[in-house]
């Protein structure tokens, strides 16, 4: 019988900092600059500088996977109507990279991920910290999924990233 291996995926938030969170008020304010000060540089150095980074890959899709979680718990609206540009603009950005080239997003790809992050900006500022901590869970629940094989027909993986 074939052992099954697992990925780990590293858990940013647990059970308890959920129930901790306020149920009424935002996520405060430090947690809230300080996740769209990386999201938003991530963004611009994919847009403008000579080498975007692997992390700044990443926290642009985190970003993006979060907005689709909010969007999927019906606490949010994809407003932009772009998410799934956004996702596969990313996705192709990463497959992209994986092959050698460069982590770039093309016009409307860049067009798609930028309206995407100014509502997941939005959903942040209003959302109770409570639901955004219940959203971060079950991204990274769906992420592990992901990682484990368990994909739905919409899902994206890239490896090696």
């Amino acid at each position: 019988m074939k052992r099954q291996t697992r990925r780990l995926v590293p858990v940013t938030y647990t059970l308890l900092d959920e129930m901790m969170a306020s149920p009424t008020q935002p996520t405060p304010a430090a947690s809230r600059t300080y996740q769209l000060t990386r999201m938003w540089g991530g963004l611009h150095s994919i847009e403008l500088e000579p080498t975007p980074t692997t992390d700044d890959w990443r926290v642009c899709s985190d970003a993006v996977n979060l907005m689709e979680t909010l969007v999927m718990m019906g606490t949010a609206v994809d407003a932009s109507g772009l998410l799934i540009d956004a996702i596969t603009a990313l996705a192709l950005a990463g497959r992209r990279h994986v092959a050698g080239g460069p982590i770039r997003l093309d016009a409307s790809g860049i067009q798609a991920v930028r309206a995407v992050l100014e509502d997941y900006a939005e959903a942040l500022e209003l959302v109770p910290a409570r639901t955004m901590v219940k959203c971060h869970r079950r991204t990274e629940q769906r992420i592990k999924q992901i990682l484990n094989g368990q994909k739905l027909p919409s899902d994206v993986e890239i490896i090696k990233l």
